[in-house]
């Protein structure tokens, strides 16, 4: 379950799009406007392969000095978690055939079958389609370990016994599916499935995002995703930046009572409308911090 969910938050973090910002790095002090203490803002990535990735050091001295480690979800919440099952499913028991040509979904059907998603297509023509499509995201990783950053984030929270939270409910990520025409969703995953028709062109995709996040080029992430984003544009005030906007007011009753590490998926922070603009422009001072995380570079250093 709780890798489907890093496959749902990457749909909901990096399909509308990133946008652009020249700094690489995805780690943001937070100061001023009356706060005691600095906190820290990171951006993640829900699924990259273990042997490339590594928290740095800047980010695990800014956990180990914080009250508190807030993620886009509560991952620890079992209950939550559990009941999230039904609410995946689309309305009025739809499936994908009835949404789609013949054609479509034996296209779609056959897809899901060679990119071995984890979850039976029995199961998954009945998810909202855009959550279907986020199965895909494991199964795009060349390696056998993959991990989520929020689950290192959460491992290094623990041992240091901070208090980890999420910013918003699975039950609200979810709802935000009910809001996107049923039909448009599984036209835009067939269209995706045309497209990318081999598991080795949908890996080569990935492959590619991963390798823009270990650089932490958001430039290049909003490009990669920006050209793969399922037709989802028109509602990225829904994926986006309405949900921006509602975690910084959260993070600013937080971050005014303790010093805290919000983890979120890296799409959310550039832009006029993203979260460190909006920290701007309600009055704090955010600057980047150098972020050394890609095994890879650490050990040619």
């Amino acid at each position: 379950m709780k890798k489907f969910c890093m496959g749902l938050l990457v749909m909901l973090g990096l399909t509308a799009g990133a946008q652009n910002s020249n700094t690489q790095t995805l780690l943001w002090r937070v100061s001023g406007n009356g706060l005691a203490s600095p906190s820290y803002v990171f951006g993640t990535i829900h699924m990259i392969c273990a042997d490339d990735i590594q928290l740095s050091d800047s980010l695990v001295s800014a956990i180990g000095r914080s009250s508190q480690v807030y993620l886009e979800l509560d991952m620890d919440n079992l209950f939550e978690m559990m009941g999230a099952m039904r609410k995946m499913k689309m309305r009025g028991d739809t499936t994908l055939a009835d949404l789609l040509s013949e054609e479509d979904y034996a296209s779609v059907k056959e897809f899901f079958k060679n990119n071995k998603s984890p979850i039976p297509f029995s199961m998954l023509e009945t998810f909202k389609p855009m959550l279907a499509a986020s199965t895909l995201m494991e199964s795009a990783l060349t390696c056998s370990n993959a991990i989520a950053m929020e689950q290192l984030v959460m491992k290094e929270a623990k041992k240091n016994r901070k208090d980890v939270k999420g910013l918003e409910s699975m039950a609200y990520q979810l709802s935000i599916f009910d809001s996107i025409p049923y039909k448009l969703q599984a036209e835009q995953l067939a269209a995706y499935v045309k497209k990318n028709h081999t598991p080795e062109e949908t890996q080569k995709e990935f492959a590619e995002l991963a390798k823009a996040y270990r650089m932490q080029d958001l430039k290049k992430m909003e490009q990669l995703t920006v050209e793969e984003d399922m037709g989802m544009s028109h509602f990225t005030d829904l994926l986006l930046y309405n949900r921006n906007a509602n975690w910084v007011a959260k993070m600013q009753g937080i971050m005014k009572s303790n010093a805290a590490v919000f983890a979120v998926g890296a799409g959310h922070l550039p832009g006029n409308k993203g979260v460190l603009s909006l920290l701007r422009k309600m009055g704090y001072k955010v600057e980047p911090v150098e972020n050394k995380m890609d095994k890879k570079l650490t050990r040619e250093m």
